[in-house]
């Protein structure tokens, strides 16, 4: 019996060099987290695939790290494209890193248009008693976006914490928006059927 593919969806991390997006796919390919002092930069892109089942249906996030690329103009248009979803990366300990997010909100809009977009503050474990970014700091944004950002995350590499809630979440709001998209193209399609040529009847004469 031949194996069912599973839909897989692009994901892609998107942020300040240093905000820990590169802990985030660590995290969530492989469940481990390496400290800045001992980590190696490691060039070039890289994904992984998981699966999750999400009420009846099944998906695959296919998450992309830029592997410490971010800042060569040549792998923008490969590194977004065919986007499904895009998560903005900021650290919570650093007030600058979530003051630059407009700029790469305008990347993914102009290169990733049909992604859905998700706001992560990273590095929940140095918060510390005063956090530089605020949930109202986040909440701010996001009505200045105008409603572009789907849904916003805090997580913690180090620790683990609301990484995997927070793929799982983006897997459920994919699921949801793949089954709007095919329930939308039915009902075009459904609007557009011409009845067959026997139930056509002539319209009643007015003269």
């Amino acid at each position: 019996m031949a194996s069912i593919k599973v839909p897989e969806q692009k994901v892609i991390l998107c942020g300040e060099y240093g905000v820990g997006k590169s802990s985030l796919f660590r995290r969530y390919a492989y469940d481990t987290f390496v400290s800045g002092s001992s980590r190696q930069l490691t060039l070039g892109l890289d994904h992984y695939n998981k699966e999750y089942r999400i009420n009846d249906k099944s998906i695959g996030l296919q998450l992309w790290d830029t592997g410490g690329m971010e800042r060569v103009a040549s792998i923008t248009s490969s590194y977004y494209k065919f986007a499904e979803a895009a998560i903005l990366v900021f650290s919570l300990d650093n007030a600058a890193s979530f003051h630059v997010l407009s700029q790469h909100l305008l990347e993914i809009v102009t290169y990733a248009e049909n992604a859905k977009i998700f706001l992560c503050g990273n590095k929940m474990d140095l918060e510390g008693s005063t956090p530089q970014v605020t949930e109202a700091d986040m909440e701010s944004f996001c009505e200045q976006c105008h409603n572009l950002i789907s849904a916003t995350y805090k997580t913690s590499c180090k620790t683990g914490e609301g990484v995997e809630e927070m793929f799982r979440d983006i897997a459920y709001h994919l699921v949801q928006s793949n089954r709007s998209r095919i329930e939308l193209q039915s009902v075009d399609v459904n609007a557009f059927k011409i009845a067959p040529a026997e139930e056509v009847t002539e319209p009643s004469c007015l003269c």
